[in-house]
């Protein structure tokens, strides 16, 4: 019994590589027998779609599972050589493989499209897909010459028609040529003639009659356009020479002519000729004969003779490419008057290719509990000849437990007809034989080799009871980092193995996010980069089965050992670095050879050697002054300070790693070679404000003016003062007074009981640089450390200006003492 199924769909889709849409339309058709499963389907895309450009979801459209697809050994068999789609089994969709042209595919017939069949095993489904292209916009009109030459006599009649050469688009349909357009003139318009078979004439009508006089030349442009979107166009440069009294244009003796030739005829076989006559007299009635129109392939076969018009072929004619050919001849006299002649070829078949034979499934190892009627083989059998030239027959040798059916068109299949026996006869050489019904008729044959094969009751083994494998952190992603190996017993498709990984979680993550298997030759990828410091090693299981029914497995235990590699640098803990202040380590000038100044502390991350610290002094203000060492990272002096070192020391410190490239830090330190507090504070208070220099120059100008303008308002009064009381002074030793001795209001003795210290600690505190300098202690590390905080200056000093300035006003005798 026999059931059918058909069903029609629409679907639109949307190119996700170009902003491009298409309508994909499917029609199914399915024939349902007892050994087999028959659909139709279609689809539609648009020509020079992109390669893996989506076709069609087939699974879906027709109703097959995945699963079935992948265990029915689904494939796309395309006739003709080319396969311009493929399709994937895990994912049942249709997509484009290569770059379709369907003036290439088609030519000039529309619509275009090829087919193609879809098949499976076990049932054997065939579903015959055929796929349209559409044509897009892809090819500009093309003249068959850049420039016509016209010869017309000055007294032509108004009225009269000439025939252009008309222009050939490759495209079809809307994007086939539309429209004509001639440079701008008084003289001539165009005329467009529309055939029944779709093509154009352009015919050039005159308007104004022609006067030699005026003008014995013309030259015109003729565009044409196509109706694609945007439109692309080509032109031809007219020609027109103006010449006097030719009056008759010539005349075809037949408007159509009708002629056949066999394919394979040779070159230079005259297929036919063609004539066509003038009125006039002498030159102007010569006749010259030229191809008009044609196709490119057209061109390309036939040519005519200019003078006698005779069409002749340049090169063997292929029924199987091309069935006929139609040409427009241009038979044009002396004047410039022309006529088009159609001639119409037709190419004869003949039996010139012998039946091909084409596996299309073949299962060359079979097990021996196989039913009968199990398929073996299917075979596509093809003709290119036409008529009985294409029909083929298909037949095996005998006295073998196998038969051969035809249910389908063009496809046989070989099946089982006895149970088998390996133990009996392991092997079958199987010998197809197809001929066609021409005369002669051509056979070819096939000799296929079908081999008998055990049951699945052997598992498999790997070749270790467990592997271990080192990585070095930082690995690349996707790195083969090891192979499992497994080996099984069984023959075909049971020896045929699978690996997987054993789903589990390793750190709360899925060991599928580390690493995974090759499903066929067991090379275990890393799937991201590992890190020593957060893993170092970790376990899973791999499992290896076989292809049998029922399958039967085996696993192992993988084992990754993470390496250790340099990728940390060694990150400096002490001394600090820091951004504002200025830390500085003191030594005393009465240091001696081998006074710790300080110690570079530092760490690194990584492990083994590529943690092993090494340390040394890349510069200094005084290399012979200091030393660092290279394991423990302690600065001491190499020699005894002297008053001549300078009081500010800074040191730059590499700490550099074993690793291979090795990393490394730089510290710097400053170092303050002094005894007493005021050469730390002066030196250091320079370098802290070094960098303000820039900002204070207006103040520190303008500080400048108002301090001399201060002076020498000073030094006149402090001058004028000493003149008067010197007068004073003779004046009162004359009058011969006591003297009284005057102490000011705000004396005190600065020795050992007053209240404020000695001169000396004000300079302490005090810097050459103005207000914003100060000073703090600190001891870090039980060192001695100065640390200059800019703003303590600035308070100090304003605190000392304003002190001065008060014992100034209250004692003036003071301040001239």
């Amino acid at each position: 019994m026999v059931y059918l199924r058909s069903c029609v769909a629409s679907r639109h889709r949307r190119m996700t590589t170009a902003p491009l849409k298409w309508q994909t339309v499917f029609f199914i058709f399915c024939v349902y027998g007892m050994d087999f499963v028959f659909c139709q389907a279609r689809y539609s895309i648009p020509e020079e779609t992109p390669e893996g450009s989506f076709v069609g979801n087939m699974a879906n459209d027709l109703g097959i599972e995945i699963s079935r697809l992948i265990s029915g050994k689904a494939r796309v068999v395309t006739k003709g050589g080319r396969q311009y789609v493929e399709l994937s089994r895990d994912k049942g969709t249709l997509v484009v493989k290569e770059r379709i042209d369907r003036e290439e595919l088609c030519k000039q017939t529309t619509p275009c499209s090829f087919s193609f069949d879809l098949i499976m095993e076990n049932p054997i489904e065939l579903h015959r897909v055929t796929v349209e292209v559409q044509d897009v916009n892809d090819n500009a009109p093309k003249f068959p010459k850049g420039t016509v030459n016209l010869q017309i006599s000055e007294n032509t009649e108004t009225g009269t028609q000439f025939l252009l050469d008309s222009a050939v688009d490759l495209d079809v349909g809307v994007n086939g040529i539309e429209s004509y357009l001639i440079s701008q003139t008084d003289h001539f318009k165009l005329k467009i003639n529309n055939e029944a078979d779709g093509n154009k004439n352009v015919e050039m009508l005159l308007q104004r009659e022609l006067d030699r006089e005026e003008g014995d030349e013309l030259k015109l442009v003729l565009t044409a356009y196509d109706g694609g979107s945007p439109k692309k166009s080509g032109t031809m440069q007219i020609h027109i020479a103006v010449l006097d009294v030719n009056d008759n244009a010539p005349v075809c003796k037949q408007s159509v002519y009708k002629a056949e030739i066999i394919e394979n005829s040779p070159i230079g076989t005259v297929v036919t000729a063609v004539s066509a006559t003038d009125a006039d007299e002498g030159i102007n009635g010569l006749v010259s004969y030229s191809i008009a129109q044609a196709s490119v392939e057209a061109r390309n076969v036939f040519d005519i003779n200019t003078e006698t018009g005779t069409i002749t072929t340049l090169q063997r004619l292929d029924y199987e490419n091309e069935i006929g050919y139609q040409l427009n001849i241009k038979a044009m006299d002396k004047g410039g008057l022309k006529v088009i002649c159609k001639v119409i070829i037709d190419v004869i078949d003949e039996n010139d290719h012998s039946p091909s034979i084409q596996l299309m499934s073949f299962s060359n190892v079979i097990p021996e509990n196989s039913p009968i009627g199990t398929t073996v083989a299917v075979i596509n059998v093809e003709d290119a000849d036409s008529g009985k030239n294409g029909l083929v027959q298909c037949k095996i040798n005998e006295n073998i437990p196998f038969r051969i059916e035809s249910s389908l068109s063009d496809y046989y299949a070989l099946i089982t007809d006895e149970t088998l026996d390996r133990e009996n006869i392991p092997e079958y050489n199987i010998t197809i034989l197809v001929s066609d019904q021409g005369s002669p008729a051509r056979q070819n044959n096939k000799t296929i080799s079908v081999k008998i094969s055990d049951v699945n009751d052997n598992p498999p083994e790997f070749s270790s009871d467990e592997y271990k494998t080192f990585v070095t952190e930082n690995n690349s992603p996707g790195v083969a980092v090891l192979t499992v190996k497994a080996s099984d017993t069984d023959w075909g498709p049971n020896a045929r193995l699978s690996y997987f990984i054993e789903h589990r979680n390793i750190q709360d993550n899925p060991v599928s996010s580390f690493v995974s298997v090759n499903s066929e030759s067991g090379v275990i990828h890393a799937i991201k980069a590992f890190d020593y410091e957060q893993m170092k090693t970790f376990s899973f299981n791999v499992t290896t089965r076989d292809g049998g029914s029922p399958p039967l497995s085996s696993e192992v235990t993988v084992t990754i050992i993470v390496e250790d590699q340099n990728d940390n640098a060694p990150q400096v803990l002490y001394p600090l670095q820091t951004g504002g202040s200025v830390v500085a380590e003191i030594v005393p000038r009465s240091a001696d050879v081998g006074y710790l100044v300080t110690k570079v502390v530092a760490v690194d991350v990584d492990s083994g050697q590529n943690a092993w610290l090494s340390y040394k002094l890349q510069k200094a203000t005084d290399r012979a002054l200091f030393e660092v060492g290279a394991q423990n990272g302690e600065i001491r002096t190499v020699r005894q300070v002297t008053d001549k070192d300078a009081v500010k020391q800074k040191l730059t410190v590499v700490v550099e790693d074993n690793g291979q490239p090795s990393r490394s830090a730089v510290v710097n330190i400053n170092v303050a070679v002094a005894d007493t507090f005021p050469e730390v504070l002066s030196e250091f208070t320079d370098f802290t404000h070094a960098k303000h220099n820039d900002d204070l120059t207006f103040y520190l100008v303008l500080a400048l003016a108002a301090v001399s303008f201060l002076f020498i308002t000073t030094v006149v009064v402090i001058i004028s003062v000493k003149i008067y009381r010197w007068r004073q002074s003779r004046v009162f030793h004359h009058s011969n007074l006591p003297v009284i001795p005057y102490y000011p209001p705000g004396y005190a003795d600065t020795g050992v009981t007053g209240t404020l210290p000695h001169m000396n600690n004000y300079d302490a505190c005090m810097t050459t640089d103005s207000r914003k300098s100060g000073c703090k202690y600190s001891t870090l590390g039980g060192q001695s450390v100065l640390v200059m905080d800019p703003s303590f200056t600035e308070t100090m000093q304003r605190a000392m200006r304003e002190k001065e300035f008060q014992q100034d006003s209250e004692s003036p005798e003071v301040v001239r003492e």
